[in-house]
Parts: C-alpha cells; sequence; structure tokens
C-alpha cells in the first residue's frame, strides 16, 4: 500500500508540476516517475513529494475557499441563488447530511499523505540537506489539518501514521488531546523552520506559499486563542508582530485593503499558490466570475455563474467610511426594477488571471485581532485597543470607543466578521468558539426565507456513513442521519 501511495504522490506531483508549482519550486522538477526505492533519496525528490501535498491542498475545497464558501451559507455571511446545486441548497437552509460535505475525507486523505511524508523523510538514510525544510512543512501541514477537521467535528480519529490497519479502527480522540497535538506539531514545526521564505529547494525566495517559522508562530497563536491560552496566545502573536525590524526578511506590514490579496503583499504570513493551470482565480471565479458591473433587470447574477452573494446581514455590519467596504465588497446595482435594488459580491480576490493572487490561509490583520482578543482577556485594555486601532486605521476608520473588558470583546468579534468575511471558515468557527452561534444561528436561520432552522447539533458536521460503518469504533455526531 505506501509503495501505491507513494508511487501515486510522485506521479500526481510530476504530472502538474511543470505548470502548478513554479512558486513552490522555482527551478522544475525532474522528468519521470521516481520509483519507491528512490522516493526519499534526495533533496530533490523529496521536494517533489512535499510540493504535492501542498498542490493537494490547494486544488482541495478545504484550502481554496470552497468549504469557506459553504461554512458562509450555513452562517449568516452568504445568500444562496443557484438553487440548483445541492450542496448550496443543503448548506443555507441548515439542512446538511454527510454527503453535502467532503471536509472529512478530503482533509483525511491529505492527513495519510502527510504522515507517509513524514515516515518517508524520517526513516530515510539518505543525506538530506534540507531535511528540517521539509519535517517543519510536513509538520506545519498536519497542524492545519487537524485544526480544521476538529472544528469541524469536534472530537476527531487522531491518525499519526499511514498505516491502515491501525487508522481504520480509531475512536475519536477528545478535542482537547487533538488541539495537544496540534500544538505540539507546531512547536516542531517553528523548530525546523528557517524565518525567511524558502523555495522547494532551500533556497530563499519572496515567493510566501511555503510556511516559515512565522507561520508556524501564526498558527499556533490562533490555536491557543481557540483553546483559551490567552497568555500563549499572545506571545505568539508578539513573535510575529513584534519582530518586524528592518532586518527581519519576512517583512510583515499591514497593506492598503486594496492591496492584501495580492501576491506581493507584505501582509501575508502564509499563502497556498494558485495553480498556473486554473482558468482563474479559485475565488475570483466563485463570486465575480466576470459578471458585469451592473445588471439590466431580468438579468441576474446566475446568468454570470455567480450563485452566491453576500448576505445583507453582512454588508450592513460594516461602519461608513471603511475602506474594506469599498474595496472588497463589490455592489452590482439592478436596474430596470423600481427601485433600483443591488447583488453584493465578495471582492477580496480580483484577479482573472492565474498567478496574480493565492489562496490566503494566514495574514497580520488576524493575528492583530488574536493579540487583541488575548489582550482583553488578560485585562490589558490599553494593548488591546492598540490591536483593534492598527486595523481600524487600516481600513480608514477612527480607533475603537470600547473601553472595557466587555467592550472590547464585543468591537473586536466585530471587526473580525467584516475582516475575515469569507476566509478559512472563520465566522462558522468564531461563533462556535465564542459559545455564540446557538443564539445569533436561532434568530437569523429563519430570516433566509428557505424554511432554514437552527439546531445546536449543527454545530458539527456530520460524519460519513461509509466511514462509519468500515469503523465500528467510530461513533457518529448526534443528529443526522445514518
Amino acid at each position: 500500500m505506501r509503495k501505491i501511495i507513494r508511487l501515486f504522490i510522485i506521479s500526481i506531483v510530476l504530472a502538474t508540476g511543470v505548470t502548478g508549482c513554479n512558486k513552490y519550486l522555482d527551478t522544475p522538477l525532474p522528468a519521470g516517475v521516481i520509483s519507491e526505492e528512490n522516493t526519499y533519496v534526495s533533496d530533490n525528490s523529496v521536494s517533489a513529494v512535499v510540493t504535492g501535498n501542498f498542490l493537494n491542498m490547494v486544488r482541495s475545497a478545504e484550502f481554496n475557499g470552497g468549504t469557506a464558501c459553504m461554512t458562509g451559507l450555513y452562517m449568516d455571511e452568504l445568500q444562496n441563488l443557484g438553487m440548483s446545486a445541492s450542496a448550496n441548497v443543503a448548506f443555507y437552509a441548515n439542512a446538511i447530511q454527510y454527503k453535502n460535505t467532503s471536509a472529512w475525507s478530503d482533509l483525511y486523505t491529505l492527513v495519510f499523505k502527510v504522515n507517509s511524508t513524514l515516515e518517508g523523510i524520517q526513516h530515510t538514510t539518505s543525506p538530506l540537506y534540507y531535511k528540517n525544510q521539509w519535517l517543519g512543512e510536513s509538520y506545519f501541514i498536519r497542524a492545519l489539518l487537524y485544526f480544521n477537521l476538529t472544528n469541524y467535528y469536534g472530537d476527531v480519529p487522531l491518525a499519526l501514521t499511514s498505516d491502515y490497519a491501525v487508522n481504520n479502527k480509531l475512536s475519536r480522540a477528545p478535542q482537547s488531546q487533538v488541539y495537544r497535538q496540534i500544538i505540539a506539531d507546531l512547536q516542531q514545526a517553528q523548530g525546523l523552520l528557517n524565518s525567511g521564505y524558502t523555495d522547494g529547494y532551500g533556497a530563499a525566495t519572496s515567493h510566501r506559499v511555503r510556511p516559515n517559522k512565522y507561520a508556524a508562530y501564526a498558527l499556533l497563536a490562533k490555536t491557543y486563542l481557540y483553546t483559551q491560552k490567552w497568555d500563549s496566545a499572545r506571545m505568539m502573536a508578539d513573535s510575529v508582530i513584534g519582530d518586524n525590524s528592518p532586518g527581519n526578511s519576512s517583512g510583515y506590514a499591514l497593506e492598503p485593503t486594496g492591496q492584501v490579496f495580492g501576491t506581493g503583499s507584505r501582509e501575508t504570513i502564509w499563502s497556498l499558490a494558485t495553480p498556473s493551470d486554473a482558468n482563474e482565480a479559485s475565488q475570483y471565479n466563485r463570486y465575480n466570475h466576470g459578471m458585469p458591473s451592473s445588471l439590466v433587470a431580468p438579468d441576474a447574477p446566475t446568468n454570470h455563474s455567480v450563485l452566491i452573494v453576500m448576505d445583507t446581514a453582512l454588508v450592513n455590519t460594516f461602519e461608513s467610511g471603511d475602506n474594506r467596504l469599498t474595496n472588497w465588497v463589490r455592489e452590482v446595482p439592478v436596474t430596470g426594477v423600481s427601485p433600483v435594488s443591488a447583488y453584493y459580491c465578495p471582492n477580496k480576490y480580483t484577479a482573472s488571471t492565474p498567478g496574480d493572487e493565492n489562496e490566503i490561509v494566514l495574514r497580520l490583520a488576524e493575528v492583530y485581532l488574536i493579540r487583541a482578543e488575548a489582550r482583553a482577556h488578560l485585562n490589558d485594555i490599553a494593548g488591546a485597543q492598540a490591536d483593534v486601532d492598527a486595523v481600524r486605521t487600516r481600513a480608514g476608520l477612527p480607533g475603537t470607543t470600547a473601553a472595557t473588558q466587555d467592550e472590547l470583546l464585543d468591537a473586536i468579534a466585530r471587526e473580525r466578521r467584516v475582516e475575515l468575511f469569507t476566509e478559512n471558515s472563520n465566522r462558522f468557527f468564531d461563533l462556535k468558539r465564542t459559545g455564540k452561534i446557538d443564539a445569533v444561528m436561532t434568530d437569523f436561520a429563519p430570516k433566509k426565507g428557505v424554511g432554514a432552522t437552527w439546531k445546536s447539533y449543527m454545530q458539527l458536521f456530520p460524519i460519513p456513513g461509509s466511514d462509519l460503518i468500515q469503523n465500528p469504533n467510530l461513533t457518529p455526531n448526534p443528529g443526522y442521519q445514518q
């Protein structure tokens, strides 16, 4: 089985490498299929395997905005227009079953590949000059995969090897144990990775598409925030924000809102490269797709393959004068009706050309808001205000008026909503981790107008029935049909 999987990974990488991974490698991959005995014998061959894992990630719905779009429909961010798309309908109506989401199988498939990669690198007797990079990147990826898994499903099986005989009998590990493993993997990653960005051959690069030490710090900060370890979250955020001296090759800075999502953005901590063989950047394709700047009734976004728009509840959350509303929300007026109406489209990704934008997973503004929330919980009122104001000032807004811990936590939640909308399922995760999801969605779900209601069990996604049948030790999440 390992031989088959390793050959599969290498074959996929080599088949897509010429057109899909130039930013990861900056030099072409060797031609031909690498045999099992040669898989982990050189930096070039190991680079091909690790790069293949990155490519598999960006081609999955989990990391190209697809699942984030579905959770936006599930929550109070997005509105479904394409009623023929069954997954869209199910998520928007808060009526999902396991057939409507591939997150479980997609993420565990990636976990298996990363575990196989880690085993291959650890067990090879060949000298690898960039072994630390390959291991650090792989530990980082596994941590991110489990971060998403536990936030979608709660307690999940903690597979740490590629042994099917073991993995297919695993019970669900408590979420606290999963978080401990995430933290352990990220601590390993930050100790192995460089401060600057490197390509697939260990050379310095300007492309921020392979994680570095600061990406590990940022994901650690987020993990500590989710586990309510406020002081640790603050310290990890400090490691990213506080190390911005001219000598820091990473050079992070908050960019003007119109420049945040470009490939040259200094705000990017880590992103996944958009495959150069894609027709369009994924999130541009999903929300814009070349739709005209205005429509004449009965023309509609669906006629231009735009099936999802922003809910007015989200649009109305923006303050007057917010540059994020100007630059990240595309208003498309509809004439020919009275009164004139409008659709609002997410407009963070605006490039129709592959390579102009990457799929950003971690960026500096989120780290500021992580530190603000941690500081607020630690009663560092002035520090929390300063972090919130850094994000608001970039958006063209005055400083926050929040002056108490409770006011600041509410203000930070609002900032996260308008800063991070449609990114990486943040809204869904935020409402769950702060205990607000039942109150918010019980009120909002009926307003969707599609018969949606909310039950508390919907906080967790359903586990595929096939996995429940194959693994007698795996228990389902309650409330769903099996």
